[in-house]
């Protein structure tokens, strides 16, 4: 009689098992709008951020103190990765939704730097390969972290486990890994003046987004619509919309994020200094 009540439990919970994973197999490759999005600063949400920042430590645990010319090759790599990673995260988005809904798939958003500035580091010569350094040393990682603190183009549409969810925290998360990475390793020697490499890049990235948005009425980067219930829609409003819009958020993301992270990376120098 035990032993068949523990047959019996076994089956139970085997098949309790098997209707779980099949729920989190429809779930991670659903539809948008099939199941109830995650949400942000929600319990799913916080636990992307708690995986992410758990993975981006380990990494740095174990590659901190590699020479040059090893991190030059985990940029190339991780960027041959991403790119491979993309390239799959479009067929898929197509897939599921239109090639016309460009907005989903389209690799123009800014942490989209990662895969232009990582190209350029990876592959490029002299001034190219400068302004890939320069824009993952600085625009990646703040790109990355407001990304994780607020991911509003995945967790408002996907549950928190569902691939385009998991993805964007891995490519973000890889976004502030190799920025610190950089940083830590005094793999550049970041100067105020390449300012010029950084705005150049998002500066090219902006025009091909202008475009886009034109012709298919989308808001890639953010510079041609509001984006409401951020604190862009501020700008908005201040702005009245319109050209003006587009020019501030243009020159915002093109100086911005490079200002920010040259003066915390300053500070810390000085900070350091001042221990010594």
């Amino acid at each position: 009689m035990l032993e068949n009540k523990k047959i019996y439990g076994i089956i139970r919970i085997w098949n309790t098992t098997i209707l779980i994973s099949k729920e989190c197999g429809n779930k991670m490759f659903s539809k948008m709008g099939q199941y109830e999005p995650c949400g942000i600063f929600t319990t799913g949400h916080f636990i992307l951020i708690a995986i992410t920042v758990i993975c981006i430590a380990i990494a740095l645990k174990y590659s901190v103190r590699k020479s040059k010319e090893e991190v030059y090759k985990i940029i190339r790599n991780t960027t041959i990765v991403i790119c491979i990673l993309e390239a799959i995260k479009i067929i898929y988005s197509i897939q599921q939704n239109s090639w016309k809904a460009v907005d989903t798939y389209l690799p123009l958003y800014y942490c989209s730097i990662l895969i232009y500035a990582g190209l350029l580091s990876s592959f490029g010569k002299g001034k190219l390969k400068k302004a890939g350094d320069v824009c993952l040393a600085t625009g990646s990682i703040i790109g990355g972290i407001v990304f994780i603190i607020y991911p509003s183009t995945s967790l408002p549409r996907y549950p928190a486990f569902h691939i385009l969810s998991i993805y964007s925290f891995l490519f973000h998360g890889t976004m502030v890994y190799l920025g610190i990475l950089i940083n830590k390793t005094n793999y550049i020697d970041l100067k105020i003046s390449d300012v010029k490499y950084f705005a150049a890049v998002i500066g090219a990235m902006s025009i091909a987004a202008l475009i886009v948005n034109k012709i298919f009425d989308v808001n890639l980067m953010f510079i041609s619509n509001n984006f409401p219930g951020t604190p862009i829609e501020i700008i908005y409003k201040l702005t009245n919309g319109g050209y003006a819009y587009s020019l501030v958020m243009v020159i915002l993301q093109m100086t911005l994020p490079f200002y920010a992270c040259f003066f915390l990376k300053y500070l810390t120098v000085c900070k350091n200094k001042a221990k010594i």
